[in-house]
């Protein structure tokens, strides 16, 4: 395990569980959040994030998270391991919640100055709401892509609990 893609639904933990397997493995951590939204929630350009994932990937080691389906290829074919986060739908709605409701009330920093607000938790773009339109597309999708032969090099760790992604992080390193 040196090149890690860890993936799964909005709030699932990708970010949390990367950033715990960078430090226990003493790889970088490359959040693809962070490549992709530029000041004032704008989206960076398909060609600028590709070229910042791929320099971001350049190295020997590291472990990126995010669903970018446009960096997929660049993710996926450079990583030897998939860790794929499948929570339940309530488990993953809890923790997306408080953690929204967190971010609005401390105002905490995320990628280029841009912060969650109330009005943006409350609107057509909230990540609440797009947990609802994606959880089960991607629980489908995985599954198919995963069974596509440009992958099947991925050593797949699919973690389907919160206690089984606790187990398997204390064996990790």
């Amino acid at each position: 395990m040196q090149r890690i893609s860890v993936v799964g639904t909005t709030g699932s933990g990708k970010t949390t569980l990367a950033r715990h397997i960078s430090q226990r493995l003493n790889i970088p951590h490359v959040e693809l959040d962070a490549l992709h939204w530029n000041p004032n929630w704008s989206e960076s350009a398909t060609d600028v994030f590709c070229s910042r994932v791929a320099e971001a990937l350049s190295g020997d080691r590291w472990v990126v998270d995010g669903n970018y389906s446009e960096v997929r290829n660049l993710t996926w074919s450079k990583a030897d391991t998939l860790v794929w986060i499948d929570l339940p739908f309530s488990t993953t709605f809890g923790r997306l919640l408080r953690r929204t409701v967190r971010r609005v009330v401390t105002q905490e920093e995320l990628w280029s100055g841009n912060r969650e607000t109330l009005t943006k938790a409350l609107s057509r773009d909230s990540i609440l709401l797009w947990l609802f339109r994606t959880y089960h597309k991607r629980r489908r999708e995985y599954p198919v892509l995963l069974q596509q032969p440009e992958y099947a090099h991925l050593k797949i760790i699919h973690l389907r609990s919160p206690q089984f992604a606790q187990t398997w992080l204390k064996e990790l390193g």
